[in-house]
């Protein structure tokens, strides 16, 4: 039985205790957080104890440490976990400073313990049916990326503000999703943004409109569009055009119920919410970590595809702030 313990106890947190308890062979042995009403709550539902960060950190019956905690506090979590060689399950972004990611990335390969960055979409069954007929040749050479990625409604401006931005904290997922489908790296972007939903959110320094071309090496193209609002719900959609032909996968509906008058034809609305939107990614994903670590083979997405994605996001934070293309470093 793979014992787990959980730093952060909220949204995410509740999101992840909730698919362990669904794994066979895991159990959520304890539990942290900065508000003691939020970790007792959890731990009411779980059965866990109620610990301090670093009891966790340095307990002997913790096998493995799930980190669903704000993005500043990831960094001296991920290296006191190495340091006792506890697996590590972190939530996107790894951090916010890609020297800090390499830091990590040296903690963890000292220590030898697996690592898993939490790209939920890439275990979501319909992308990951998408990628899987990719590879097996069905539309040939991918040619182009389209990626549409869209919310309901903004987050509060107090979140804007210690997000990182809208690349770093939104479209960092669509990043992630371009390398896991293109199978190529990207070496050059165009990014631009504006503040066409909230005007707090731009004065914040922030944009909630944006898209990105990227470019490989080889030519191929990837255009990724995300946007803080959208009246019809969550929007997540991915176009991969090929040499034969091309792959889509739609939105989830609520239902698909659909009605067809003299009128025309009427369907449900996209689901509204990322968590149940998600709720068979995030399963999946948390099935996927633990097979890994209890057989001894390397999870995926790994803590270098957090670094990657985080170097686009990057980039293209610089390349809105300049107006220009900007060429991604390794």
């Amino acid at each position: 039985m793979l014992k787990i313990g959980i730093l952060g106890c909220g949204r995410i947190g509740q999101v992840h205790a909730r698919a362990i308890k669904a794994v066979e062979g895991a159990t959520v042995t304890a539990l942290a957080d900065a508000l003691p009403q939020a970790a007792s709550a959890l731990a009411a539902t779980t059965g866990a104890e109620v610990r301090s960060v670093e009891a966790i950190l340095t307990a002997p019956d913790i096998d493995a440490i799930v980190i669903g905690t704000p993005t500043d506090s990831h960094f001296d979590q991920i290296m006191g976990a190495a340091a006792n060689g506890k697996a590590i399950f972190c939530e996107k972004p790894v951090d916010m400073s890609v020297d800090n990611i390499r830091r990590c990335i040296e903690a963890v390969e000292r220590a030898g313990v697996p690592f898993l960055t939490g790209f939920n979409r890439r275990f979501d069954p319909n992308f990951a049916a998408l990628r899987a007929r990719l590879r097996a040749g069905e539309i040939g050479a991918v040619e182009l990326v389209t990626i549409t990625s869209r919310d309901p409604a903004p987050p509060p401006v107090s979140y804007i503000a210690r997000s990182g931005g809208l690349f770093r904290d939104m479209m960092i997922h669509d990043f992630d999703m371009a390398r896991f489908l293109m199978g190529e790296d990207f070496v050059r972007l165009h990014a631009m943004g504006s503040a066409l939903v909230d005007p707090a959110i731009g004065e914040a320094g922030d944009v909630d409109t944006a898209a990105v071309i990227l470019t490989t090496a080889s030519g191929r193209i990837c255009q990724i569009s995300n946007s803080r609002r959208a009246a019809y719900g969550y929007d997540q959609r991915i176009e991969v055009h090929g040499a034969l032909g091309m792959l889509r996968a739609e939105n989830q509906l609520e239902t698909t119920v659909e009605l067809a008058t003299d009128q025309g034809f009427r369907r449900a609305p996209a689901q509204h919410f990322f968590l149940e939107r998600y709720e068979a990614a995030y399963l999946a994903e948390m099935r996927a970590f633990v097979t890994a670590v209890t057989t001894g083979t390397a999870p995926e997405p790994g803590i270098h595809d957090g670094l990657q994605a985080q170097l686009l996001a990057d980039a293209a934070t610089r390349s809105r702030e300049t107006g220009q293309p900007v060429d991604i470093g390794g």
